[in-house]
């Protein structure tokens, strides 16, 4: 791929870029609990995106993208994000890089991946992350790694209307080759966990679906659970987010919260133990339990945050009902994507062969399989 960027760089703007690498992720489990300072068990992957960036001496930035076969160009002092644009990442992130203090001039970049769209391995993430890097290299900024995760996120937040937590930007550029990183969104530090899987694997089954509600309920869901921390702040004074609670409390929390809100309440509260139990099964080299914990997880995004889709809930009960698959859950969102699955090497090849022939039977659809392992965070190439 880098050759690639650089061939196209070369013929587009008639020079040799600097080029840098930030890698999607998966999340081992811990969903929808970021953003309620929560923990967080992600690990980058070997796939990506790849920018190739070089200064250009002018006011404007020249943008083309090889998976849209699109250009693009904006001036620094006119930015006009435009939603669900590619290049409103690219603004995000100058506009954050200028407010900070920065002084980024004029840039060429050429950007381009292997990561699927639509499947949940946090593609826009891994774009800011990239261009952040990008820019920060180039010009000379040395901008620090957790500022380089901070502005990929509020690129997010601010120009593409996604209301996220810090765990996408943060595993892509942290991520450590064949470890997961147990992270806490709170203090925003992390621990490394080697992923020692033996004869199993992490796999990704890809939904082919992407239902239209995934934004707007992502943001809903976040609400409700500011609103339940609002209400169980007059009992528990202290409390600053659900990730203070446990699952002991969810008896009062119950009584306190209306019944719209309080399972959506369980699920953040339940999901942080789930982490943490993963954590200390990983210590154990316990994959038994730890696929117990990938079903009981996705069971709660089911039924309690009520993330899911029937796609995602049809391959999580073919799946976890066949020999050699530990456990699976949703990954990322919801309402599409993929679903991550623990499974044993040797009952990969007939795991496929048999998803493939229910799902299209089921919804006429062919599902995509995508094996994924730990890699090293963002860098320059």
């Amino acid at each position: 791929m880098k050759s690639k960027i650089t061939a196209c760089f070369t013929e587009l703007f008639a020079t040799d870029p600097l080029v840098v690498f930030a890698p999607g992720r998966i999340n081992l489990i811990g969903e929808h609990t970021d953003y309620q300072e929560g923990f967080v068990f992600p690990a980058a992957v070997h796939q990506g995106i790849w920018a190739g960036i070089s200064k250009n001496g002018l006011e404007i930035c020249r943008l083309y993208s090889l998976d849209f076969d699109q250009e693009f160009s904006f001036e620094l002092d006119h930015l006009a994000p435009k939603k669900g644009h590619w290049a409103t990442y690219v603004m995000g992130v100058c506009t954050l890089f200028k407010q900070t203090g920065y002084p980024v001039g004029g840039f060429d970049l050429v950007i381009g991946g292997n990561l699927p769209l639509g499947a949940g391995l946090s593609s826009s993430a891994a774009l800011s992350v990239a261009v952040g890097m990008g820019i920060s290299e180039v010009f000379g900024f040395a901008v620090p790694k957790k500022d380089l995760a901070r502005y990929a996120q509020k690129a997010e937040q601010l120009f593409a209307g996604v209301n996220c937590g810090i765990m996408d930007p943060y595993a892509s550029v942290f991520g450590q080759e064949g470890k997961a990183m147990l992270l806490d969104c709170r203090s925003q530090t992390h621990t490394y966990f080697p992923l020692v899987l033996g004869e199993y694997k992490l796999v990704l089954i890809h939904s082919k679906v992407s239902h239209s509600l995934a934004a707007s309920a992502y943001n809903q869901r976040r609400a409700a659970c500011e609103e339940s921390v609002s209400i169980l702040q007059v009992t528990y004074p202290e409390l600053r987010s659900l990730r203070d609670l446990t699952p002991l409390d969810l008896p009062q929390v119950k009584s306190l919260l209306p019944a719209v809100l309080f399972p959506k309440a369980k699920h953040v509260i339940s999901e942080c133990s789930r982490v943490m139990e993963a954590a200390e099964a990983l210590t154990r080299d316990d994959l038994v339990r730890v696929g117990q914990l990938l079903q009981a997880s996705h069971q709660s995004l089911s039924q309690d945050f009520e993330v899911s889709c029937a796609e995602l809930d049809f391959l999580a009960q073919e799946v976890t009902g066949m020999e050699g698959v530990l456990g699976a859950r949703m990954m990322g969102g919801g309402f599409g994507g993929c679903l991550l699955g623990l499974v044993k090497a040797s009952s990969w090849g007939f795991i496929q062969e048999k998803i493939s022939v229910s799902y299209q039977k089921e919804f006429q659809l062919t599902p995509d399989f995508i094996e994924v392992a730990p890699g090293g965070g963002a860098q320059k190439i």
